[in-house]
């Protein structure tokens, strides 16, 4: 039972998250979820940051939960015991993020970055290459559908992700940036999505993975 709780979290975090990207950037006027990123709605003293940050603590507990759950999942399965050790790091990491909060597009320009500049950047990169080595091993502990599934999403994130990183040095010299917001959410969301499966999948074995 515990288990299955565990694996809902998964769905949870997933549903708030998107929920998150769609409903706290409405309390933004001026905002652009198409030419603006979400990391945005979380900048220093942005008028949605109180609210992300509030609602993102809660995403942290739902995606820590699902990384567990996972893992329980495993039993003697490696892969899979990976994959929950990888999306338990990546939970955890939700404890950092208040400290590495970009500031807004027209103070970077200024030079006005500090060390949680610096950090949203390291962060940033760390999160995805987990998501990369999530989906990858994931992939590696199942048969063929999802498999086939899981390298789909992969072509998408490393697709969406580099469109994003051409962008990102326009963000930072506040330019336009008219496709950045579409790129990075066509990529949370398609992680986002994987993490809904993958739940769906672990929820329909019994008694958790005995596979390689």
């Amino acid at each position: 039972m515990l288990r299955k709780l565990l694996l809902v979290s998964g769905i949870l975090s997933s549903l708030l998250y998107a929920a998150m990207m769609a409903v706290v950037a409405r309390q933004w006027p001026g905002y652009s979820s198409a030419s603006q990123t979400v990391s945005e709605l979380s900048a220093v003293g942005a008028p949605t940051q109180p609210l992300w940050s509030h609602l993102g603590a809660g995403y942290t507990v739902l995606v820590t939960a699902f990384g567990f759950g996972v893992w329980q999942s495993a039993e003697r399965a490696r892969a899979l015991r990976v994959t929950g050790g990888l999306v338990l790091v990546f939970g955890a990491l939700g404890l950092l993020w208040p400290f590495a909060q970009m500031h807004p597009r027209d103070v970077l320009a200024a030079g006005g970055g500090t060390a949680s500049d610096t950090m949203h950047l390291v962060l940033s990169g760390v999160t995805v290459l987990l998501m990369l080595l999530a989906i990858g091993f994931a992939a590696a502990a199942f048969g063929r559908p999802f498999r086939a599934y899981s390298i789909a999403t992969l072509v998408v994130l490393l697709a969406c992700g580099v469109l994003t990183g051409l962008d990102a040095p326009a963000v930072s010299a506040n330019l336009p940036t008219p496709w950045v917001g579409v790129w990075e959410r066509i990529n949370i969301g398609a992680f986002l999505l994987w993490i809904v499966v993958l739940s769906l999948v672990l929820l329909r074995e019994p008694g958790g993975r005995r596979g390689v």
